[in-house]
């Protein structure tokens, strides 16, 4: 008996390329989908190959065969737009030099998002608690910190004092139609809670943030934590999810479990949320996955915007939508 297993094991090993050009290969790190999707990739023999192609498709749910589309590429990246909602597509990629072609890389399949995104910036002017709360220069960043004044009461800590939750929107309301945006929360923070919430409601939370520095007040239900659960089979104009210490919380609800272990799940890289203000639902989304977290109703009667809270230590940073722009940055980089 000749046993062949490490001659099988070296030949297997060894590349064979019948056209001489080596197979790109699509970096799935590096890509992504948003607003349109962008696609990376890296080629061994970088500086022979002459340009690219680009192939991708819709994935059809009846299995129906769709056809490839094509676009040339002269680096190792490029953005596709026009792309539908809520769809799957495949990437794939080859190399040309000259007239010679290699084959086709492996395909990455990516996930549009459920709606068009929504583009928008943290409003500077909505009343937020600027000593609490430092929003950067180009206003798609927020970060929390403790406050002088909170500094100067940490004597009163142990004597009842509680801090409270400090809010600031989008500087764009939605009043129609199905949206979508995206943001990282750092993995820092302690204390996050992001959503959807109506012009009145936080008007009220803006105005009077030390009406909620009662431990028995609880931002999710609007009621004190005693009636939470007799509140969540009604329509509210605010749903705000509770995210912190690396980890995702979905609510409490009458018709599901309640256990830690079913509620309590990783933070997910970047999250998004899907509002469709037509039909009053809002669902929080995995964007690495394209997948629904948590969904619920919510009173949409009223200009609906993207609402966020952070208490202690923590940041949002809001997704950047991909553009030619951005690409071209990229590259000069």
């Amino acid at each position: 008996v000749v046993n062949t297993s490490k001659q099988t094991e070296l030949l297997g090993e060894l590349p064979f390329f019948s056209s001489g050009v080596d197979v790109p290969e699509i970096n799935e790190e590096e890509s992504r989908v948003y607003n349109n999707a962008l696609i990376s990739w890296h080629h061994p023999e970088k500086d022979k190959a002459d340009s690219y192609v680009l192939e991708y498709r819709k994935i059809n749910r009846d299995e129906e065969m769709l056809s490839w589309n094509e676009t040339e590429v002269c680096g190792t990246s490029k953005m596709i737009s026009e792309l539908d909602n809520n769809c799957n597509y495949a990437f794939r990629v080859r190399a040309y030099k000259g007239s010679i072609c290699s084959p086709c890389s492996r395909e990455l399949i990516l996930h549009t998002p459920p709606a068009p995104v929504f583009s928008f910036l943290f409003d500077e002017k909505c009343g937020y608690n600027n000593e609490h709360l430092l929003l950067n220069l180009k206003r798609d960043r927020v970060e929390s910190r403790a406050g002088f004044n909170l500094l100067l009461s940490a004597d009163r800590i142990q004597v009842g004092y509680y801090t409270s939750l400090d809010y600031i929107i989008g500087d764009t309301g939605i009043i129609k139609g199905k949206h979508f945006w995206a943001f990282r929360v750092e993995p820092y923070s302690y204390l996050v809670k992001v959503g959807v919430a109506s012009s009145d409601k936080l008007q009220e939370w803006l105005r009077s943030p030390r009406d909620a520095v009662s431990p028995r007040y609880e931002q999710d239900s609007g009621h004190d934590s005693g009636s939470e659960d007799a509140s969540f089979d009604s329509s509210q104009p605010f749903t705000l999810v509770t995210i912190g210490m690396k980890k995702f919380f979905i609510p409490k609800s009458p018709t599901s479990s309640n256990e830690p272990e079913n509620r309590v799940l990783p933070m997910p890289t970047t999250i998004g949320i899907f509002l469709d203000y037509d039909k009053g639902k809002v669902g929080f989304y995995d964007m690495d996955h394209m997948k629904c977290l948590y969904e619920r109703q919510v009173d949409c009667s009223h200009t609906m915007y993207p609402a966020f809270a952070l208490m202690g230590s923590g940041g949002i940073q809001l997704e950047e939508p991909i553009t030619a722009k951005y690409l071209e940055y990229q590259k000069d980089m």
